[in-house]
């Protein structure tokens, strides 16, 4: 079993700059791979990013909205998840996410076990 609370979310102008954080329970949070996924008011929720169990630089991929404006990170030792969202846009605004699941990343939400409750980040123009 895995409990997810994210923090970060806020109010930010366009081009700002948040760091979400997604700090799990239990003491094998580094078997899980962890995603962000995002939903907006009326729309479905999409992925956003993913990082694989052993991170090493190269075992997280992003959704191309996102690519190059976002990072997502975690710290095994911390059993804490990150997404730092730079650039911010207005159609970032939108109820955040993070998920885990046992085993690789995939972009894929219904595949997700474990959900956090959300957090609201707002990008005014």
């Amino acid at each position: 079993q895995v409990q997810l609370v994210e923090s970060g979310g806020g109010l930010v102008q366009a081009g700002g700059s948040l760091r979400l954080s997604c700090a799990a329970s239990g003491r094998t949070f580094s078997s899980y791979a962890m995603g962000w996924f995002r939903q907006a008011p009326g729309k479905e929720r999409e992925f956003v990013a993913a990082i694989n169990i052993n991170w090493s630089g190269g075992s997280s991929y992003y959704a191309d909205s996102v690519k190059g404006r976002f990072t997502i990170s975690r710290d095994n030792a911390k059993n804490t998840a990150y997404l730092q969202m730079n650039r911010l846009k207005p159609e970032d605004t939108a109820v955040y996410y993070c998920a885990a699941r046992y085993g690789n990343s995939v972009s894929n939400p219904n595949e997700y076990g474990y959900w956090g409750q959300g957090t609201q980040v707002t990008v005014s123009s």
